[in-house]
């Protein structure tokens, strides 16, 4: 199973990217195998992760102050936020809600 990117996600995903790698060379491909990390322990187990809400869970990432916001059922996981610690929460919340199972 692929992580499925809502294209919010993946935009946050690709400025935050740029973001570190305009700070330092290199610092954006650090960030990127962060956030691949997590994504690659959340696939494995999904469940294992805190829930915020009803429809989704978060994934800390190492070294980065972001979490990687996402639902999931037996077929996919599907990221809805790669979402910098520090912003308020009500951007994301006010995303679509993943579809039922």
């Amino acid at each position: 199973m692929q992580p499925i990117f809502a294209p919010e996600a993946f935009q946050e995903l690709l400025e935050a990217q740029v973001w570190y790698e305009e700070r330092s060379p290199g610092l954006g491909f650090e960030f990127a195998r962060s956030v691949d990390t997590a994504l690659t322990q959340a696939l494995r187990m999904p469940e294992a992760y805190p829930r915020i809400g009803e429809h989704f869970r978060y994934i800390i990432t190492r070294k980065f102050p972001y979490s990687i916001i996402y639902s999931h059922t037996a077929a996919e996981l599907v990221v809805v936020a790669v979402f910098h610690q520090s912003r308020r929460s009500s951007v994301w919340q006010r995303r679509p809600k993943p579809h039922a199972d």
